[in-house]
């Protein structure tokens, strides 16, 4: 159990009950519970308040993983990890104890609820408006002329930047993008818990930014060398210089550099990029359209929407490149399976008698099949 439902999700084991406290399940929330195993979720808030139609409620139903609603704050006092816990309709039993009562959400009451959030929307598109606008207003030094903004050991310049985030369909993305990476051999920047994200596929990042909230240990460690192939890492701090991270990149010793913006982590790895005259940024797991921006529910995702469009002549999606980069067999590889495939047979003939007679039979068939011809 826990607030912070991303770190939760590292915890769990199949079968567990995931008690969380997350208004507004988003689609990378739910898509990490289902994966996780869980047998079931209680939320301590509305899953779907009405501001806007978040997809997470229903990706748990589709998955078929019950979900308990508006149970309460005190649940999260009531219930510790370890703790053996039943579910009997709309109610939270610990150790025979009651400790929480919900709404049990259904197919239909999801269905009911995303409608109603969906007549609410003009206000939203209001909202989402003004705080471009703000933003826009507060962050136009950033966001027009890089200020602020720090240098890399790394050369971006005339280079393609592939950007990592933990969101939607990365794993699918990164596996699709496997032939790209091995031709083009970009620069790697994992945003936060990207950068774990590309371990996991196999790779090593070349710079982390965020503000270390989501990001391992094993991939902050990798800064530590000397070299300037070793991992670069970007705080991520509030515009006043808050950073929370901080303390925990100082205890673990590790080197960093910092960037004050009011925007996400991901609008820092491209306005960095786009700054440092990079050719192309290829996006994965990023925000790509206007529900995915509500879906997250943050007016902070007004500064990605107005990031996007300021990079936008060299952003491009993951999914775009998979298509106009298809995985495919190149013609090095080919030579070299070939000739693999000749050396092998080669051997086997110079280590057989038999196999020598035989060929040398079957090409003085073909020689006398030749001249017969002529």
């Amino acid at each position: 159990m826990g607030p912070r439902t991303k770190e939760l999700i590292a915890r769990i084991d199949p079968g567990d009950v995931a008690v969380i406290d997350h208004e507004d399940l988003d689609r990378v929330a739910a898509e990490g519970l289902v994966r996780a195993g869980v047998a079931a979720v209680v939320n301590a808030s509305a899953s779907i308040s009405g501001r806007y139609p978040n997809l997470g409620p229903k990706i748990l139903d589709d998955a078929g993983v019950p979900l308990i609603d508006r149970v309460g704050r005190l649940v999260l006092e009531k219930v510790r990890d370890g703790d053996h816990v039943r579910l009997d309709g709309d109610r939270l039993f610990t150790d025979g104890r009651l400790v929480g009562v919900g709404i049990r959400q259904t197919s239909s009451s999801i269905h009911d609820d995303m409608e109603a959030a969906r007549d609410a929307l003009d206000e939203r598109f209001e909202g989402f408006a003004r705080n471009t606008v703000e933003y826009m207003r507060e962050e136009r030094d950033l966001l027009f002329g890089g200020a602020g903004l720090p240098d890399l050991r790394h050369q971006l310049a005339g280079r393609q930047v592939l950007v990592v985030v933990r969101g939607y369909g990365y794993r699918e993305d990164l596996a699709a993008l496997r032939a790209y990476i091995g031709d083009v051999k970009p620069v790697l920047v994992g945003v936060d818990g990207g950068a774990d994200a590309l371990l996991d596929a196999g790779y090593v990042p070349d710079v982390v930014i965020g503000d270390m909230d989501s990001v391992s240990d094993r991939a902050l460690e990798l800064a530590r060398g000397r070299s300037r192939r070793a991992v670069e890492v970007v705080l991520h701090a509030y515009p006043d210089g808050r950073a929370p991270g901080r303390a925990r990149l100082e205890r673990l010793g590790i080197p960093h550099v910092e960037v004050r913006s009011a925007g996400t982590s991901e609008d820092v790895a491209f306005l960095l990029a786009h700054e440092q005259r990079a050719e192309l940024i290829v996006a994965v797991g990023t925000h790509g359209n206007l529900r995915e921006f509500l879906d997250k529910g943050r007016p902070g995702m007004s500064s990605t929407f107005l990031v996007r469009l300021r990079v936008g002549e060299i952003l491009i999606d993951a999914k775009g490149v998979a298509r106009l980069y298809p995985s495919r067999a190149r013609g090095r590889d080919v030579a070299l399976l070939v000739g693999a495939v000749l050396v092998a047979i080669g051997l086997m003939v110079a280590a057989s008698e038999a196999l020598q007679l035989y060929l040398d039979q079957t090409l003085d068939g073909i020689v006398e099949w030749f001249r017969s011809l002529t």
